[in-house]
């Protein structure tokens, strides 16, 4: 278990759950749709599988890749404790209980899972044809507000969608970040990146410019529901840690890059989807209070 563990990077779970969280309680807090556990269990577990299948098949699809990069080449795949097969293994089982978790969910989930595993599956060929790579991983992570959304109402909204494109933006410039150290490595094997198409000053300018992006949209659900404090203060945090790790990482200095994305983004994840969280039960209790007025 250590092994397929380590295989998924579990850690990384840190960025997309919570705002599946988010997504999961915007629609029972803002809908009609009743909370019910079973419903909250079954979405934890779609993430879990489909994240699984996603880093899996990344790891199975890279495995030549990464043994020659010595960034990588000691992930567990080139490095020998998990084989080839067994990865792919792994990696179809999880596709297959993901497809099953969906069904227990609503029609609309099921019908759209084999899209969404296309989408979170097929960001692992992309590299080797588009330097877009980053956005298709950011598109796949965005799944998660808007996934969670519709398991608990079973229809499309505007209101989950803008954290699904700040998610988009969010992901997509720090991948962009991440791919800095393998800038002269992509480009010696033909691969498409940002940074090796770009270079790491225009690499970075994109990355902000997401960011950029992620922020207003993070912004735009004030407009279209009602926010406490709370809200507002995460997002002042969570817009602070896009600064602060473009202050981290210089296209002359990459020896922060590790620390800018996983524990700048997880903190910001984390902290932002805990505020919103919090913000929403004070909201409740507020039109509640004002309703009995």
């Amino acid at each position: 278990m250590k092994k397929y563990l380590s295989l998924v990077t579990f850690s990384h779970t840190i960025f997309a759950m919570p705002f599946a969280f988010i997504g999961f309680f915007l629609a029972v807090t803002t809908t009609s749709h009743p909370f019910k556990w079973q419903l909250l269990v079954l979405m934890v577990l779609c993430m879990v599988f489909a994240r699984n299948s996603a880093m899996a098949f990344n790891r199975y699809l890279d495995r030549d890749i990464d043994a020659k990069n010595p960034r990588t080449k000691q992930r567990d795949i080139p490095a020998g404790r998990i084989t080839p097969q067994a990865g792919l293994t792994f990696t179809i089982i999880n596709c297959l209980l993901f497809i099953t978790t969906t069904w227990f969910i609503n029609p609309l989930c099921f019908y759209l899972s084999p899209v969404a595993l296309l989408v979170v599956l097929g960001y692992s060929a992309t590299k080797r044809f588009t330097a877009l790579c980053h956005l298709v991983l950011g598109l796949g992570l965005s799944l998660a507000p808007i996934g969670a959304y519709l398991v608990v109402t079973g229809e499309f909204q505007l209101l989950p969608l803008f954290f699904s494109l700040s998610v988009l933006c969010w992901v997509s410039g720090f991948d962009i970040i991440y791919a800095l150290q393998d800038e002269d490595f992509d480009r010696s094997e033909n691969l498409h990146s940002i940074p090796s198409y770009l270079g790491k000053i225009n690499a970075l300018r994109l990355s902000t410019f997401l960011h950029v992006l992620s922020a207003i949209f993070i912004m735009l659900p004030v407009f279209f529901t009602a926010v406490g404090v709370l809200y507002y203060v995460g997002i002042v945090f969570f817009c602070s840690m896009l600064v602060y790790q473009h202050l981290l990482v210089k296209p002359n200095d990459l020896s922060r890059v590790n620390f800018a994305f996983m524990t700048t983004n997880g903190i910001a994840s984390v902290v932002f989807a805990s505020l919103f969280l919090l913000d929403r039960v004070f909201v409740i209790h507020l039109w509640e209070h004002l309703g009995r007025m």
